[in-house]
């Protein structure tokens, strides 16, 4: 029924929202991560389920070094794509960066599951290793 009265891909919300998508990547790419916090944070706001939004808003903490607000981003978004391995990297890197080495060698451990090949997941498990003699 929704087709038959013009609101199924008409729908305004998603426009706005797909907008704001694009213009958030814009200023990642020029690297203007204050501006791209506030209109992801704006999406989330109205839609806290965007996947794509959490992880570009978890990275850009990470990069700043907020890695306690990165997880919760990158928490939020394994619970709606549980196997993506670059949210699982940042996250367990994340962790790490934190001192929490027994939470990123959990995230190490699903993605060697996924991914038993992947060489940032060796790389991380020996800092971790060096780390904690």
């Amino acid at each position: 029924m929704v087709g038959l009265f013009g609101l199924g891909s008409k729908d305004p919300g998603k426009k706005s929202i797909s907008k704001k998508k694009k213009e958030l990547r814009k200023l990642v790419k020029e690297k203007k991560y204050d501006s791209a916090l506030r209109i992801g944070s704006e999406i989330l706001k109205k839609n806290p389920d965007e996947n794509d939004v959490l992880f570009i808003i978890g990275g850009i903490y990470y990069m700043k070094g907020k890695y306690r607000a990165a997880i919760s981003h990158f928490e939020k978004s394994l619970q709606i794509g549980t196997h993506d391995v670059e949210v699982l990297i940042l996250n367990a890197n994340s962790h790490f960066r934190l001192g929490n080495f027994k939470q990123a060698v959990i995230c190490c451990d699903t993605i060697k599951e996924i991914d038993p090949k992947n060489k940032a997941v060796v790389e991380l498990l020996e800092k971790i290793e060096s780390a904690k003699k």
